[in-house]
């Protein structure tokens, strides 16, 4: 397999450790957000991170930050293992913020007979296919809705009509709520399931999907449980946009409700990973709180997206992202909350196709009492498609307080700072806004 250094410098790279010591192997990553701090924890520890990517382009920070690059073929354990040996040095962990590819990750540190507490990689697999998780879930008695697997528009159909509307349909091996969709009538399911079948994965930004699958629409507020190991971490309220769609729209840690039910929905969420055979490693469990308890709406091998972790540092004082990157290497601690605070973060989402041309306010919004930090994660010249996703995301805002109610207001005043200008689609020449 040939490889390529596509090493780069930059003025604003991280100091340090940036061309010295043991690696930290990145499977591919997030594009923004979690995927930069992964190797950031990897060089405040000695590690020297490297990215392995099919196209390292798609990761801007890594081109700011000085982080070495190689291009690799990531599509197997195998690809991706040769590339860890082709590396030269010793390699300390294998790990990827990207849900693609943890499990990649942890088979290639297990063939690298690294001797870590690791995620297993058999355990990920059977959980990425959601089809596959519930039925385990269903199997261990963990509460969630009805549900079946279609291969078919047609045979979404019949499912829907087994289970009863209202259903959502979701893609088996899926994020970030690309094609899920709530669906009131039988046209809708065959519309919706059409869509992540036989939509261009390269569209679609998710792998090809053999099938869908069909569920019960969970009534309640939806909350997520942060785990490490079985530890949680923290437990979060979360905001949705307008249905059939579920874009995340914000989130509040922690989650407000009595201490009652954020217990149970922890308990839940343990349950969950015990019947999946997810003892180790992060997970982000999304549950819904119905009138007869929780449910458990799916379980992720990974972090948190969304910014999430940088709530959970901003909340609790555990950075949920250097202790994954620590227990990759080897390096595990237990994780102690040093804070007992509040923390929210709203995002500014798309209401309109075209042409992101300035996002305005970001400077007043980070004047703001409350405001932590700001960022912008589309840039000005980049086409602006409506996706019903997080790709639909284009700035968010976080804040901090005592109290969950401050935090929320000021995250929502920051996000009231924030203007999106978008030309429409119409309006170009050459490619570029007019």
């Amino acid at each position: 397999m040939s490889q390529r250094d596509t090493t780069v410098t930059s003025d604003t790279a991280t100091s340090g450790t940036a061309g010295t010591g043991d690696w930290l192997v990145l499977v591919e990553s997030n594009t923004t957000g979690s995927g930069r701090l992964f190797c950031a924890a990897a060089r405040r520890i000695g590690l020297r991170p490297v990215l392995l990517a099919r196209d390292p382009g798609r990761y801007p920070y890594a081109h700011a930050d000085g982080i070495d690059c190689r291009v690799a073929d990531t599509s197997t354990p195998d690809a991706v293992l040769a590339a860890c040996t082709g590396l030269g040095g010793r390699v300390a962990g294998v790990t990827s913020s990207s849900e693609y590819w943890v499990g990649t990750a942890a088979e290639v540190a297990r063939s690298l007979g690294l001797p870590h507490r690791l995620p297993d990689p058999a355990a990920i697999r059977s959980t990425r296919d959601k089809g596959v998780q519930r039925s385990l879930l269903c199997r261990a008695g963990v509460p969630g809705p009805g549900f079946a697997v279609a291969a078919t528009m047609a045979e979404a159909a019949e499912a829907a009509a087994r289970i009863g509307l209202p259903v959502v349909v979701k893609p088996v091996a899926g994020s970030g709520s690309v094609g899920v969709r709530k669906c009131a009538s039988l046209a809708e399911v065959r519309a919706a399931a059409g869509y992540v079948l036989h939509t261009d994965p390269a569209e679609l930004a998710l792998p090809a999907q053999p099938a869908v699958l069909v569920e019960e629409y969970l009534a309640g507020a939806e909350y997520s449980v942060e785990t490490l190991d079985e530890q949680v971490v923290a437990v979060i309220g979360k905001h949705l946009g307008p249905e059939p769609h579920f874009v995340e729209t914000g989130h509040d840690i922690p989650a407000p409700l009595p201490p009652a039910e954020r217990a149970a929905l922890g308990d839940t969420a343990v349950a969950a990973l015990r019947a999946l055979g997810l003892g180790r490693g992060p997970a982000h469990v999304e549950l819904r709180l119905s009138a007869a308890g929780p449910r458990l709406v799916e379980v992720n091998p990974r972090l948190a997206g969304g910014m999430i972790p940088r709530m959970v540092q901003e909340a609790t004082g555990i950075d949920m992202i250097f202790h994954v990157v620590a227990a990759a290497a080897g390096r595990a601690e237990q994780p102690r909350a040093t804070r007992d605070r509040a923390a929210s973060i709203r995002f500014l989402v798309a209401e309109a196709g075209g042409w992101l041309t300035e996002i305005r306010g970001v400077p007043a919004a980070r004047r703001l009492a409350g405001v932590v930090e700001v960022g912008v994660t589309r840039e000005a010249g980049q086409e602006v498609v409506l996706r019903h996703s997080f790709q639909d995301r284009l700035a968010y805002v976080i804040a901090s307080a005592e109290d969950g109610d401050v935090a929320a207001r000021a995250a929502e005043d920051g996000l009231r700072a924030l203007e999106a200008r978008i030309a429409p689609a119409s309006f170009v020449r050459e490619g570029q806004p007019i």
